[in-house]
Order: structure tokens, then C-alpha cells, then sequence
């Protein structure tokens, strides 16, 4: 199983990049992190990008992927609703896309969390941006 994971530098990202990395069943993790971890293993292959919102030009290793693990994110806390939604739903977004688009059947798993408001009428900010991917369909 060849396994691609965003967000592998905080707390549920890391710990499912420990766990593919030690599961007998991953032949590769390709790991899509904004800066590089200095995490070595002969199954990752890690890379930089500082564009989460344009996959093009590293299509080529998003290709015969069996499953995402979408980890990435940021607290709302002191984050406008323009830049949490940015991160939250549109890289969210932009990946699932291009992702699908290439590996028509892999499984996309969004960590979302507790209290998330997919209908995307609540009050709470960061609920109802966090729904937002939830509720979404693919755009591929």
C-alpha cells in the first residue's frame, strides 16, 4: 500500500506517519510538508511545497496512491475566518482534487474534530469552516 500524508509535523499527522511507517503492510509513505522535517525512513519520501492550493507540478508523485491521511491544519485561534477557511477548506480542497483526479480510487481521509458543524450554518467559526470540507463532494 502506498500511502500519502499532509500534515505530518503536528500531533495526528505525526502519529500516523509513525504508524504507516512502522505498519508491514505500507511499501511507501509520500509525505507533503511545508518545510523539511529532517525525518529519514527507506519507505518516506518526503516533499516540500509551499503551494497547497497548485499540485501540478508534483503530479508525478501523487500518481498510484492507495490512500491520503489529510492531517494538515491550523487552531483558529487568533486566525482570521479568511485565512482558516484558505487552510481549512481550500488546500483541503485543492488536494482532494488533484489527488481523486489521479487515484480515482483512493481513500481520502480528513481528520476533522469533535464539534465540527457540517451543516455550515453554525456560529462557531472554526466549526463551520471545519464542516466545510466535510460536506464537500469531490471536485475532480
Amino acid at each position: 500500500m502506498r500511502i500519502v500524508i499532509f500534515g505530518s509535523s503536528r500531533m495526528a499527522g505525526q502519529g500516523a506517519l509513525r504508524e504507516c511507517l512502522g505498519d508491514r503492510e505500507v511499501a511507501q509513505v509520500v509525505s507533503v510538508v511545508r518545510a523539511p522535517s529532517g525525518t529519514t525512513h527507506e519507505k518516506l519520501r518526503e516533499i516540500v511545497r509551499d503551494n497547497f492550493l497548485n499540485f501540478t507540478p508534483i503530479e508525478n508523485d501523487l500518481t498510484g496512491l492507495d490512500a491520503c491521511l489529510y492531517c494538515l491544519g491550523v487552531t483558529s485561534t487568533g486566525t482570521s475566518e479568511e485565512n482558516y477557511t484558505r487552510i481549512t477548506y481550500e488546500f483541503t480542497i485543492a488536494a482532494a482534487s488533484t489527488l481523486l483526479k489521479l487515484n480515482p480510487r483512493m481513500s481520502f481521509v480528513f481528520v476533522s474534530g469533535t464539534g465540527a458543524d457540517s451543516t455550515e450554518r453554525g456560529g462557531t467559526m472554526w466549526a463551520r469552516v471545519k464542516g466545510k470540507p466535510e460536506s464537500a463532494r469531490s471536485h475532480s
